[in-house]
């Protein structure tokens, strides 16, 4: 029976929380159908205390195999490089993970705080947190860039702000079922099968965006991007299109896309999250000449109807 060991660190809980919201499987469907032993979850293990904690001691050590270690949450290095801002049991978070990681089969970072620092080490980052295997967009982080699991694999990142339920199941899916070196990562080491595409892509506002139709204030139904500080053209993440609860997105209820999942998340945004903070935003990679000039076009061809329904 494959094991799997989750910590929390610096947290929320809120991928804990989305992952047991998942459904189409739920989470009793997903751990029986990869009979995967759950040896340690602060949140939600059967039992507590010392008697949690021993449960992790063989793995630490070696004596028994551990295929997956799931970790949830930022690193707190602080203060003075102790660890002690956050602790498991009486020991810091930052020990178990540097013993456990080198005998995983696999390392999972579960959230952006855990991939990349996020919240725990946004700016002046006082408790010294950050990823497993990055700071931000540099790799390093606790474990280093050298890191390898024992399936020869880097820290396997899953961020966002919570993480979509999928993106965790179908992840530990493919690592479970023997299929974790045909995951394809992309530069910071995120699933391409989940991260690949962009957020801006499936948004139910993008004949908005295409005809440079903006909402102005909250509640219209034009684009969300130049004037509300969406940040979905450079997110990269499939949220329109998996939707959360098979439901909705935050471009679908009238919430501009935050970027949670970008290495530079919140800091990226911070002080700015609702409103553009360029007069005339460019998505990355586009040639801001060019993009203007275009988007100045499709201002003029938009049709009256279609700027009517942006202001409603």
């Amino acid at each position: 029976m494959p094991s799997l060991i989750w910590l929390q660190g610096a947290t929320d809980n809120g991928c804990t929380i989305s992952f047991l919201n998942a459904d189409q499987p739920d989470v009793p469907q997903i751990l029986s159908k990869l009979d995967v032993e759950v040896v340690f979850h602060p949140t939600i293990s059967p039992w507590s205390g010392p008697r949690a904690l021993e449960a992790i001691a063989p793995y630490a050590s070696g004596e028994r195999p551990l295929d997956v270690l799931v970790v949830e949450g930022a690193v707190q290095n602080g203060p003075d490089g102790t660890g002690a801002f956050c602790l498991v049991g009486k020991r810091p978070l930052k020990e178990l993970v540097v013993e456990l990681a080198p005998h995983a089969g696999y390392t999972v970072a579960l959230g952006t705080c855990a991939c990349f620092g996020g919240i725990a080490a946004a700016n002046p980052n006082p408790t010294d947190a950050t990823g497993l295997q990055f700071h931000h967009e540099a790799m390093g982080g606790l474990l280093g860039p050298g890191y390898r699991s024992k399936a020869g694999l880097p820290v396997i990142n899953v961020p966002g702000c919570p993480a979509h339920p999928d993106w965790l199941s179908k992840t530990l899916g493919s690592l479970l079922l023997g299929m974790g070196d045909l995951i394809e990562l992309d530069q910071y080491n995120r699933p391409k099968m989940f991260y690949r595409s962009v957020s801006h892509w499936g948004c139910p506002r993008n004949e908005f965006f295409e005809y440079s139709c903006s909402a102005q204030s909250f509640g219209q139904n034009g684009c969300l991007y130049r004037y509300l500080g969406c940040q979905g053209p450079d997110t990269h993440a499939d949220c329109n299109r998996r939707l959360w609860n098979r439901q909705s997105s935050k471009t679908r209820v009238g919430s501009p896309c935050l970027g949670c999942t970008e290495p530079l998340f919140p800091d990226a945004g911070a002080g700015h999250f609702f409103q553009t903070e360029k007069r005339l935003p460019v998505p990355k990679g586009a040639k801001p000449l060019f993009h203007v000039i275009g988007k100045g076009f499709d201002g003029m061809a938009c049709p009256a109807w279609v700027k009517e329904v942006a202001r409603d």
